[in-house]
């Protein structure tokens, strides 16, 4: 999140793991933008952050133009403060998932073809995988299953002619903030052809703020499942290779 506080920490931290594959998360609501409140006053409120009303938003975006351009121009900016990192751009994707929403997703396929064309990460949970792993919540899985498919057929159709990769499957979506261990082996044993992304929100502690974790998030529990010997063993017994997003496409 290239408008965030805590950029320049986490750029420096990135630039001491050179292996690490570090993506644009690219950030419209809930959170703060690059360009000055003056260059998108539709997007900002007085706090000078994006708008927490997500529907609402998205409404008002897919029907307004003068918000269109606004977007169009903060996420170009945010890809052009990306670059000014010198980290290279390892894949492409959207807080809350909102790159789903198809002006954004049109803009991506504008504008990322001028960074090094990234992967965008597409998120689909595939139902029957997913329910036979987990085995709970069979019809929150199937709506939302419904609802990730009918959105992102139009953005896999608008990133591919593009040119821009992207991942076949995402897990983590229906268990947000409870990928722990049991639940990536869980995964982890049926698991599907293709290049998958584990959905994760891993850190060494919570912290205070309007942009911390939902409460029932288990941040540091999901720390210690990205690093678990029996997940690292489950991964060689399944023959799965985990890499980073440019790497699968290489």
């Amino acid at each position: 999140m290239v408008g965030a506080p805590a950029v320049r920490d986490a750029v420096e931290r990135a630039r001491r793991l050179p292996s690490l594959g570090v993506g644009l998360h690219l950030t419209l609501v809930n959170g703060y933008p690059v360009l000055p409140p003056r260059q998108i006053p539709d997007l900002v409120g007085p706090d000078g952050r994006f708008s927490r009303h997500v529907v609402r938003f998205g409404i008002a975006l897919f029907f307004v133009p003068k918000i269109q351009r606004q977007v169009e121009a903060e996420i170009e900016a945010q890809f052009q403060r990306f670059r000014l990192t010198g980290l290279p751009l390892d894949h492409v994707n959207g807080h809350q998932h909102f790159h789903m929403h198809p002006v954004v997703t049109r803009a991506i396929s504008r504008i990322a073809p001028g960074f090094g064309s990234p992967p965008v990460r597409i998120p689909l949970e595939p139902f029957r995988h997913s329910w036979r792993a987990a085995t709970d919540r069979p019809l929150q899985r199937f709506v939302s299953w419904l609802f990730y498919a009918a959105q992102t057929r139009g953005m896999r159709r608008h990133l591919g002619a593009a040119g821009l990769p992207m991942n076949d499957y995402v897990f983590g979506l229906y268990d947000s903030g409870a990928m722990v261990e049991r639940r990536l082996t869980q995964f982890l044993a049926h698991l599907p052809d293709g290049v998958t992304e584990f959905y994760c929100h891993p850190a060494t502690r919570r912290w205070d703020g309007p942009d911390n974790l939902p409460a029932h998030y288990r941040p540091k529990d999901e720390l210690a499942a990205l690093i678990s010997a029996e997940v690292s063993a489950k991964l060689e017994a399944a023959s799965v290779r985990p890499v980073s997003f440019r790497k699968a496409f290489s």
